[in-house]
């Protein structure tokens, strides 16, 4: 897709966007007539005065006077109701298909591999979901409906008044090459004012969410002061972006209203010398009817500035949401069979992984995992553990080799399925802010609260969540916040737990807790792993010493592999790491 045009009807995008208009037609078309059917219908109600004032109010028909000013109201209000449906549905159309676009949009970001997010601001994201859409929806009840229904009464106003009588409707169009001369000078310069505060906008935006988030580094090192001071710069930044805005407001509304003004000058004083001529067919009806032509033409130019401006956006907006539904980055689904009987046998035949291009961080990787056995990786930062569990989950995609789950390829089992019959509890516990039960079942109405405590309690968790006000309804806030890093590991294997994953993965999950929280969560470690096949990485070492094997990684390729005793009965890396964290004493001999 090319890039951000700024084109304010960029065709092919406006179709696009109108494609999504498709299930609501009727409306639309609808709309689209009321649209029309209101710019007919301005300029009757000044037909209707300029008839009144020479008819009915001038020669002291009452009655006639009386019934025309009845017609007149019936008139109003008949406009007032077109142009409520008119506006009521152009504002329900976009919320609706902005509505349909978000889903679409949403549901293609949930199935993106996880590289995808590597890649993107999380915040660039959120924009393209929330704000850009919106914008989208503009484009039906600001745009481009609008826009139309603007340039339809200006074309038929006009008609009218040359109708009428063709020298007064030159006469009020002397100005308008000036002010059409104004729009667009300012819509130029609208347009680099705003999309400078859209710029500003999510600079702020940026800022205040990442130092809300890291304010408790802010606050240790006393960093409050500096902190301050940039923002004040960003804000300052973002005031004068909008200042901006309206210093071209302030120009331009002034100007259109002395044109307007110089139009109404140039009619009263053309137009009262016609009044006063016997044979004029310029009456004082018609030059009412004139004056109110005049604010009848000036508005929509007005406005029409804004609402290019408007289209304009929404058409940038939505080039950058479709670019994200157009890209293609979900791991590819075209296995036909599902994981729900598996035993959980693993294998990985000469797998070789990389996340960018051909900088392997696995290189020709081999192991197997028999139904029911714990296995352990070990190895420093950066040597493959957590690498190795992100392609057998299929959140990224291995390049060379192949990995079974009982005998059969894994590109063979639907992608869904295999994470279904996998758990896994990470290091850095991720809980949403909502009740510690909505937080272990996900929201799965297929978990009662029974399941829920019995398996806290076998967990160990139990106690802890009962002296919580509310116990499982308790809401652990942002992220978990109103937890220890502890209590959310726990809250992660009950969530495992429940799940009955037929694969437990276990990533670093002992790693950044203190020693009570830890022998809490080795006993729940041993309860999980129990019966099933499970995998776990582990930089303390003596969270492993039960498995059934531990495999050493070294810059991604297995150096060592076997039991614990296998492993530190001779001198090898595994004995080294042993070595680095126990005393020699401890450290059996054989």
């Amino acid at each position: 897709m090319s890039g951000v045009s700024g084109k304010a009807l960029d065709l092919p995008i406006l179709k696009r966007v109108l494609g999504f208009v498709k299930p609501y037609k009727g409306i639309f078309y609808l709309t689209a007539f009321l649209t029309v059917v209101v710019a007919f219908t301005a300029p009757i109600r000044p037909i209707l005065i300029s008839h009144i004032i020479d008819n009915e109010l001038l020669k002291g028909n009452l009655e006639g006077l009386w019934n025309m000013t009845m017609l007149l109201i019936a008139v109003l209000i008949g406009e007032a109701i077109i142009q409520f449906f008119q506006s009521y549905l152009t504002s329900w159309l976009g919320q609706t298909v902005i509505k349909d676009l978000r889903t679409q949009l949403y549901k293609k970001v949930l199935n993106f591999r996880l590289k995808y997010f590597d890649n993107t601001a999380i915040g660039t994201l959120v924009t393209r979901v929330v704000s850009d859409i919106e914008t989208i929806a503009d484009v039906f009840s600001q745009g481009l409906l609008e826009i139309i229904g603007d340039i339809l009464k200006l074309v038929v106003v006009i008609g009218v008044m040359l109708y009428a009588d063709w020298k007064l409707t030159l006469i009020c169009l002397v100005p308008i090459p000036v002010l059409i001369a104004s729009t667009s000078v300012f819509k130029r310069v609208i347009k680099t004012a705003f999309q400078d505060v859209r710029t500003q906008v999510q600079v702020l935006n940026a800022f205040v969410q990442e130092h809300v988030t890291g304010m408790k580094i802010i606050q240790i090192f006393n960093r409050e002061k500096l902190e301050m001071s940039r923002f004040e710069k960003i804000n300052k930044k973002h005031r004068d972006a909008h200042i901006r805005t309206v210093w071209a407001y302030s120009i331009f509304f002034p100007i259109v209203d002395m044109l307007s003004a110089g139009s109404l000058a140039l009619l009263v004083w053309w137009g009262t010398g016609e009044v006063a001529k016997e044979e004029s067919t310029v009456t004082l009806g018609v030059l009412f009817q004139f004056i109110l032509y005049i604010y009848m033409l000036y508005r929509p130019i007005r406005q029409l500035a804004d609402r290019f401006n408007i289209l304009q956006m929404g058409m940038v907006s939505s080039e950058r949401v479709f670019k994200v539904l157009d890209t293609n980055s979900s791991i590819e689904d075209t296995g036909s069979a599902t994981a729900e009987h598996i035993k959980g046998e693993i294998e990985f035949k000469n797998v070789w992984f990389a996340y960018i291009d051909e900088d392997y961080v696995l290189k020709d990787v081999s192991f197997t995992v028999k139904e029911g056995e714990t296995v352990a990786f070990v190895g420093a930062t950066g040597s493959g553990k957590t690498s190795t569990i992100n392609i057998l989950g299929r959140f990224y995609e291995f390049q060379k080799g192949e990995i079974h789950i009982d005998g059969k390829n894994i590109k063979e089992y639907q992608v869904a399925s295999v994470r279904q019959s996998m758990a896994v509890v990470l290091q850095d516990v991720f809980l949403f802010s909502d009740t510690i039960y909505n937080n272990i079942t996900l929201n799965n109405s297929a978990i009662p609260m029974e399941e829920v405590v019995t398996a806290a309690k076998v967990v160990g968790a139990h106690d802890f969540i009962a002296r919580l006000p509310g116990g499982y309804d308790y809401n652990v806030k942002e992220r978990g916040g109103m937890l220890s890093v502890g209590q959310r590991q726990l809250i992660s294997f009950i969530r495992a737990y429940v799940h009955k994953p037929k694969i437990l993965i276990l990533d670093e999950a002992t790693s950044s807790i203190d020693t009570e929280s830890e022998l809490l969560i080795q006993k729940a470690t041993d309860v999980l792993t129990e019966g099933r096949t499970s995998i776990v990485i582990a930089h303390r070492l003596s969270t492993i010493q039960k498995a059934d094997k531990i495999i050493v990684l070294e810059k991604g390729k297995i150096i060592e592999q076997g039991s614990h005793q296998q492993l530190i009965s001779h001198d090898g890396h595994y004995r080294k790491l042993f070595e680095l964290q126990f005393k020699e004493s401890e450290i059996p001999t054989n």
